[in-house]
């Protein structure tokens, strides 16, 4: 659905709704999948932490890199426009005759959201492949999704200094006093 020629199939037919549409069939197929995923029963493990110590301190490694590669997911929000992300944005826009929110984005804005799809591409992979067992059915995702994000991904040096620059410039506005606090 993040071809050219599907979003402009579905923005000659959805309008100012499509990234919104395409965030709803997104989270959709995620729940699908998360819903009716069935392991292999008995099927090849390609590693399994079982025998002492690698039976305790594996897992609980691999949580506590989960919880931070999920920090750092939900951090990229500080950083890209969580509306927009959703589509809710575009739609407010449209309503208020403002036109498209991209065409109010810097040129750095733009060249980076240009070639980068996925900016939580580590964090993901690290989700996927950091596990305690890895069995068949989960090589068979961590590979698809891996190869995925592979082939949509790519981040330059300038893509990473931007997205620094605004991290800081929003960790910077969140930190000011708010009006009427005391100092």
């Amino acid at each position: 659905m993040a071809t050219e020629t599907v979003k402009a199939w579905m923005s000659r037919y959805f309008g100012v709704l499509q990234r919104s549409l395409y965030v709803a069939c997104t989270a959709l197929a995620l729940q699908l999948v998360m819903r009716y995923w069935e392991p292999v029963p008995r099927g090849p493990v390609l590693w399994e932490a079982r025998a002492e110590p690698w039976a305790t301190w594996v897992p609980l490694l691999c949580f506590v890199l989960h919880v931070i590669a999920w920090l750092l997911i939900f951090s990229i929000l500080l950083v890209f426009d969580y509306a927009e992300l959703m589509g809710l944005k575009q739609v407010y826009y449209h309503v208020l005759g403002l036109g498209e929110p991209l065409a109010l984005k810097s040129p750095r804005a733009l060249r980076l959201f240009s070639h980068l799809r996925h900016p939580v591409c580590v964090e993901l992979l690290t989700v996927l492949w950091v596990v305690p067992t890895l069995g068949t059915d989960r090589l068979l995702l961590a590979l698809l999704l891996t190869l995925y994000l592979g082939l949509a991904h790519g981040l330059d040096q300038q893509d990473l200094r931007y997205l620094r620059a605004q991290l800081q410039r929003k960790l910077n506005l969140l930190s000011r006093p708010q009006e009427g606090e005391a100092e």
